[in-house]
């Protein structure tokens, strides 16, 4: 397996509709005419995607104050999506993609290096998606701790 396409800046944002955690179908078309902070983690309930959740629920009013509304897709199931938001109070939604399209399409699913192997899986990565439905800012291999926080300053939050 060769390293996934990636997506850049002034890139159409590929459309999506996926479930959410209680099963609603959400898609990217939902946000048309507004900012949206796509971001993509590995799996709901580990310690890094936790850290990352309640960073962007922490900040999440600021974002909202800026036009910015914050959603994020992981391959979990809805039900353990769910448990996710209800343990640590998530108020944005959380997307399931099982089958992995959507994170193929924006280049974060693939091969990556992980404790030194090549192993196949979720690149965490996060997308300022425009109201025109354009890229904003494509950033991949993101950290965990401290995302929230530099993304806020590269958007001036």
């Amino acid at each position: 397996m060769t390293a996934p396409a990636r997506l850049s800046p002034g890139d159409p944002a590929p459309s999506f509709t996926l479930p959410d955690a209680d099963g609603n179908e959400v898609s990217l078309a939902d946000y048309r005419g507004r900012r949206v902070v796509l971001y993509f983690y590995p799996a709901a309930m580990t310690p890094g995607c936790t850290k990352q959740a309640c960073d962007f629920r922490d900040n999440l009013a600021e974002l909202n104050d800026a036009g910015l509304d914050v959603v994020g897709v992981s391959p979990d199931k809805p039900e353990k999506l769910a448990r996710f938001r209800d343990r640590d109070e998530l108020t944005f939604p959380l997307l399931t993609d099982p089958d992995k399209a959507v994170l193929t399409a924006y280049g974060a699913f693939g091969e990556k290096k992980m404790y030194g192997k090549t192993v196949t899986g979720v690149i965490r990565s996060t997308f300022v998606v425009g109201p025109d439905g354009k890229i904003e800012i494509a950033q991949y291999n993101v950290r965990a701790t401290g995302h929230v926080a530099k993304l806020r300053r590269d958007l001036k939050v």
